[in-house]
């Protein structure tokens, strides 16, 4: 089973063939490397996505390489969270399951991404729990001491 791995903070001005460089050494185990890149510009939106065969190989990944410095930035890789669709999207599905050979209708505009995703709305984003914890209890400290 294959895990992707997130990594981020990147320089806009990295290249395709710089970021491919950091992972070189782990060429074997890799089944896909991939910098997002702005469509507009096509500079580097900051982060990408690396798709490792195996388990054991994505921890050492992320214990060699998380935090090593790239263009003067520490790398930041982690294990990348499964994407969720967005109520539009889901919409979308059961139109086009529901009827089959019709277009679903809509706008033409792609679902905004301020769009809350289903069973996620009131939950916050497991990586940053502890810090969102953290300013809650500071934002109380400043409210009752003033």
């Amino acid at each position: 089973m294959s895990i992707r791995l997130y990594v981020g903070n990147l320089s806009r001005e990295l290249q395709r063939q710089d970021f491919e460089n950091v992972f070189s050494t782990y060429n074997d185990d890799l089944v896909s490397v991939k910098l997002i890149a702005d469509k507009k510009t096509g500079k580097c939106r900051g982060f990408g996505f690396v798709t490792v065969k195996t388990e054991e190989k994505a921890d050492e990944i992320v214990a060699h390489l998380n935090g090593q410095v790239l263009e003067e930035l520490p790398l930041k890789i982690e294990k990348a969270l499964p994407r969720e669709k967005t109520e539009g999207e889901i919409e979308d599905v059961e139109n086009s399951v529901s009827s089959p050979g019709k277009k679903a209708k809509g706008n033409g505009r792609k679902p905004s991404s301020a769009v809350a995703t289903i069973g996620t709305a009131a939950q916050p984003d497991p990586r940053w729990a502890d810090k969102l914890e953290q300013l809650k209890q500071m934002l109380a400290a400043q409210t009752t001491s003033s």
